[in-house]
């Protein structure tokens, strides 16, 4: 087990958004960009999602998140930010590995919205074709 009374820090990524995650040893304070868990996400989905990797390893309560989280939409963002504090997690502890790698958290979802292609409507619209 690592030193648990340093600061770990951790990037997560998904879609555009990129997060940059600072796990402390504390209560189970989650600060996102200077506003609390609450106040960040609105929606009750993206509490269930960044607070996944910390259910699952019963760490709940003894770490403090603060994370920086730039670009993409909210629900990349909450994509992210799991994806930061599970690798913040392992660097922590390297025991922790095996259960977040099983549940997937440690891979990077490479789902990336995909270009307009020029002469088109968009992505895979096309223009209505017309013989006559």
């Amino acid at each position: 087990m690592a030193d648990t009374t340093t600061r770990t820090q951790a990037t997560g990524k998904r879609k555009k958004a990129v997060a940059c995650v600072n796990l402390l040893p504390g209560k189970g304070e989650i600060i996102i960009n200077k506003k609390p868990l609450d106040d960040y996400f609105r929606g009750t989905n993206y509490h269930i999602r960044v607070l996944e990797p910390l259910k699952a390893t019963n760490t709940e309560g003894r770490y403090d998140v603060k994370a920086t989280v730039k670009g993409g939409g909210i629900s990349g963002q909450a994509g992210a930010l799991r994806h930061g504090i599970s690798k913040a997690l392992i660097k922590q502890d390297e025991t922790l590995r095996h259960q977040l790698k099983q549940l997937g958290f440690l891979t990077r979802d490479p789902r990336m919205k995909e270009r307009k292609k020029y002469g088109q409507r968009g992505a895979r619209a096309r223009f209505q074709f017309s013989k006559r």
